[in-house]
Parts: C-alpha cells; structure tokens; sequence
C-alpha cells in the first residue's frame, strides 16, 4: 500500500508530464477537435442587408422604431466525461508501464488539456460496476483530485469488466451533450446497444489500451497464469502451438468486435499498447476530427 508521501509524488510526477504534454502539444489540437455544439445568445446590432430576417428581435426593433437582429455565438464551455477501467486486468503490463498506468496518462492528458480550454471534466471508474463516479467540475485541485483516484483507487472485490454498464450509468446520469472517452482495454461482455446509444447522446472517442502479451503468448514451456479477475492459477503448456494460436484468436476477436461496434455506432476509436508513444496517436486521432 502506498504511503501518502508517495502518493504525492506519483501524482506530482504524472502531473508535470502530462500538464506539459496538455498545454504545449494538445490544447489547441483538442480545441479544433471538439467544438461546442451549442450556440448561446450574444448580443443585438441593427439590421444589415442580407442579415435573415428570421434573427430579427421584434421588442428591440420596436422600441428603437428600426430593425434589429439578434446575434448568437457558440457555446465553448463542454463537458468532458472519462469512463475509465480500473478491473484487475488493468494492472497487468509487460513492458516499463501496465495498462493503469497508461490509462491514468491518458486521462490525465484529456483532463489537462480540456481544463485549459475552460471545461469540465468528470469521471466514471468502473469494472464490472461503477466503482466511483466523479461529477464534472473545473480547476487544476479537481484534476489532481482525478488523479489521485486513479493512483490510489482499488475495487471492493476483485471483479471482471462489463463496458455495458459503464456506458449505461453514463446515458442515465449525464443528460446533457457531452464529450465522453471511453479508456479501456475492450475485454468486457457484449455493450453494442449501450454503445449506440452513448454514440447518439454524446460525442463518444474509445480508446483500446493493451499489452503486447495480451495478443501473444510467449513460447516458454510449462507455467502457471493467474487470473487477476478471477483469481484463479493455471497450469499451461505454451509449447503448443494450438494453445497459441487460439490466445491471440481470442484477443482478435474481441479487438475486431470492438472495432465493428464502434464503426457501426459512428464512434472514433483509437488503439494504443503499453510500449508505444501515445502522443502521435492522440495528435492523430484529434487531427481526423
């Protein structure tokens, strides 16, 4: 268990390199990338030709005995909600980083980086449950608060992964358009109908967090695997070419659904493994927008 002083440091640390990363490299990026939706009313000005006649203001027009029009500007302020898997196999990772770690960079990045364009940002951390939920706020003590939850944060019980639930609370909770950012890595039960319809209420980003082992069993003779989420220990033979094969069968597989299903809601989707740079790929994902 980590001691408050190294809580501190690991939050102090996380926040000097993705803060950096927010403000030097993707606030404008995520500035570009998601646009208010919304326009709010900003003032009135007389009537030029060609202005529609629909924004016409009839009480000002009236008052002043000369046409005026209303003028409307979009509404920057967003909400920003990061639906976060924290189950257990999240801590697993073969390379100078596991998927927690990674996933807490990245929301601290996202974080960050819609803090400094003035928006909100909540959190949704889940398993197979919503383990804690975080409702969107401004500020820099918000988004350390944020991170320190990811740090220090544990499940009640040791549990699995189920997206669908996730994405539910998201739809029942946040009524509101909002941005929402799915981090996980996608190992869950079926959530197609639960995606489709975050994809209509809300502009919905996933972003599929894996280790090179989750694809490829190493060829290493006789182990044990534990299970983090089940808990259980396994005797395997990974000398066989078959128990191989249908290790990296089973990760294609669920890889491949999640790229259908998001495809088919009109969801983004951007993959990411433990050892890569994450920063080109999310500079490329924000640039498609």
């Amino acid at each position: 268990m980590l001691t408050t002083t190294e809580i501190l440091k690991r939050v102090r640390r996380i926040e000097i390199k993705t803060k950096g990363l927010s403000n030097h490299i993707f606030a404008g990026a995520y500035h570009s990338a998601f646009k208010g939706r919304g326009m709010s009313f900003s003032e009135v000005r007389e009537y030029s030709y060609g202005d529609d006649i629909k924004a016409i203001d009839w009480n000002v027009t009236a008052r002043f005995s000369s046409p005026y029009v209303k003028i409307f500007e979009e509404e920057r302020e967003l909400t920003v909600m990061v639906l976060i898997d924290i189950s257990a196999s999240s801590i697993f990772g073969s390379s100078q980083r596991n998927k927690r770690e990674l996933i807490t960079e990245l929301c601290a990045v996202l974080a960050f980086s819609a803090n400094t364009n003035n928006d909100k940002v909540g959190v949704i951390l889940f398993s197979d449950k919503v383990e804690l939920f975080i409702p969107p706020q401004k500020g820099k003590s918000h988004i350390l608060r944020i991170i320190r939850e990811l740090v220090t944060f544990e499940p009640r019980k040791i549990s699995g992964t189920k997206v669908k639930t996730a994405l539910e609370f998201l739809n029942q909770t946040i009524k509101k358009r909002c941005v929402a950012f799915l981090i996980s890595d996608l190992v869950s039960e079926p959530y197609d109908s639960a995606l489709q319809i975050s994809a209509r209420k809300h502009d919905l980003v996933g972003i599929q967090v894996y280790d090179a082992m989750d694809r490829v069993l190493p060829k290493v003779g006789l182990i044990q695997l534990f299970d983090a989420e089940t808990q259980s220990l396994k005797w395997v033979d990974t000398n066989s070419k078959k128990l191989r094969q249908d290790y990296t069968n089973s990760f294609d597989t669920h890889g491949l659904y999640a790229e259908q299903t998001f495809l088919k809601s009109g969801a983004a989707l951007m993959k990411v493994r433990t050892d890569e740079d994450y920063v080109k790929l999310l500079q490329g994902l924000f640039n498609k927008r």
